[in-house]
């Protein structure tokens, strides 16, 4: 399919491109960017006057709920919802049930991902075998499976000489091991630790629960020089920690969610589950630090860490409400609105959503490497075109996700997608575009 996409304004942060003009598509690749071809006859024409031609998303932390959480989630429904969202490569942990620790699991997933033609989906593998946190999986075997990295996603790893082993195997082959920072008996609480858990009797989740944890990791960092990548820091001391382990040149990275950098344990309000998050909102002091350091720099990567939740799991009383929240089609209104009240503007707010996941991900792209999370002539033809002048406001049942629980329900958002292309087709395509 031939597509041309005229007189929108092409930002891409990765090549520092920022400029009106066009670009064509063909046969799944970036033809031109500017001046089209002579003879390139164009099956779909979009005219992107006022609006912004940009890579496509890249999001870090999506959970696709299959297999086994299919009651929640989908294959078809939430890489619905990816490209909905703009988001044409995401990467999904491994805690699906049966747990992502056989290649012949992965390789399932991704053959079933690729017949939908939608986002590219990189999975990540699990640590050890079913989580338990006791024997490594086979690594080597899951990297040709089509692994990006290895996780324990939510379940922490007590064993401090299991972690230990787990980074010197992945620094003999340079594997990424992905881990989210919380030592495991203090993060069972299910609100963070503070004056208002207090006050509404709710167990906490110290800050401690985060440090402890990064030391640990940190520590082992530097006795075996794996490259890490934190996943969803939350709080001002957990991000300070990692400004100091980035200083002194450990091969880290780390990301942050969408619902971490615009709420705090105040929007809890009456015991609201659909604050029910993990980890949990914590204090105003933590927010504003994030939101700091994603613009300086010291974080990586914004993450939706879209976690659909079906009905039953989320009207509970809060304390028994299954954490997690739908946030793929908020991921890039969530990011323009912190670029404006940040004013560290559109650029920057893009390139936390494209490039610098994408450099997260590193060798682990394959082929993708050069071209994934940007938009460069002879690069894969992965886009999307929104209006970041235009505002619309988040109505859960209007969601593709089949999870329809948001923290952000009623927020009006700036930013309209117009369409997706993924792999140079037409994944999505706004209603009024038509």
């Amino acid at each position: 399919m031939k597509i041309l996409i005229k007189n929108g304004r092409v930002l891409d942060p990765g090549s520092n491109r920022d400029e009106i003009a066009d670009v064509a598509l063909a046969a799944g690749r970036v033809v031109s960017i500017g001046a089209t071809p002579a003879g390139f006859n164009a099956s779909r024409v979009i005219d992107a006057n006022g609006c912004i031609v940009a890579p496509g998303l890249v999001d870090l932390a999506v959970r696709l709920r299959e297999p086994g959480h299919e009651h929640e989630g989908m294959l078809e429904s939430e890489m619905a919802a990816a490209v909905a969202g703009g988001v044409t490569s995401l990467v999904c942990p491994p805690d699906t049930d049966p747990v992502l620790d056989e290649p012949g699991l992965v390789e399932m997933l991704k053959m079933r991902a690729e017949k939908l033609h939608q986002a590219r989906v990189f999975p990540l593998g699990a640590l050890t075998r079913g989580l338990a946190g006791e024997v490594l999986t086979e690594m080597a075997e899951l990297t040709e499976a089509g692994c990006v990295g290895f996780s324990q996603a939510e379940v922490g790893l007590a064993n401090t000489q299991v972690m230990l082993r787990a980074l010197q195997y992945a620094a003999t082959y340079n594997y990424a091991v992905w881990l989210r920072p919380q030592e495991l008996y203090l993060g069972k609480g299910v609100a963070a630790s503070g004056p208002l858990a207090t006050r509404l009797g709710l167990s906490g989740v110290p800050v401690a629960a985060e440090t402890i944890a990064l030391h640990t990791i940190l520590e082992l960092m530097k006795a075996t020089g794996a490259r890490v990548h934190l996943c969803r820091i939350s709080s001002a001391a957990g991000l300070e920690l990692v400004r100091r382990g980035k200083d002194t040149g450990l091969p880290l990275t780390c990301d942050v969610s969408i619902n971490s950098l615009h709420l705090t344990d105040q929007d809890i309000g009456y015991f609201d589950s659909r604050m029910r998050l993990s980890p949990p909102l914590r204090q105003q002091r933590d927010r504003d630090a994030l939101r700091e350091g994603l613009a300086d720099g010291t974080v990586d990567a914004l993450v939706s860490d879209h976690t659909p939740v079906d009905e039953d799991a989320k009207t509970l009383p809060f304390a028994e409400a299954e954490p997690g929240a739908t946030g793929l089609e908020l991921l890039l209104s969530l990011a323009l609105k912190w670029g404006q009240e940040s004013g560290v503007g559109l650029t920057r707010a893009l390139a936390v959503l494209t490039s610098e996941p994408a450099r997260v991900l590193g060798p682990s792209l394959g082929t993708l490497q050069a071209s994934c999370g940007r938009l460069v002539e002879g690069g894969v033809a992965d886009l999307c075109v929104f209006d970041p002048s235009e505002h619309w406001t988040v109505e859960p049942a209007a969601l593709r996700s089949q999870g329809k629980h948001t923290p952000f329900s009623g927020y009006e958002l700036p930013g309209r997608l117009r369409c997706t292309i993924a792999a140079g087709q037409l994944a999505w395509e706004a209603a009024a575009a038509r």
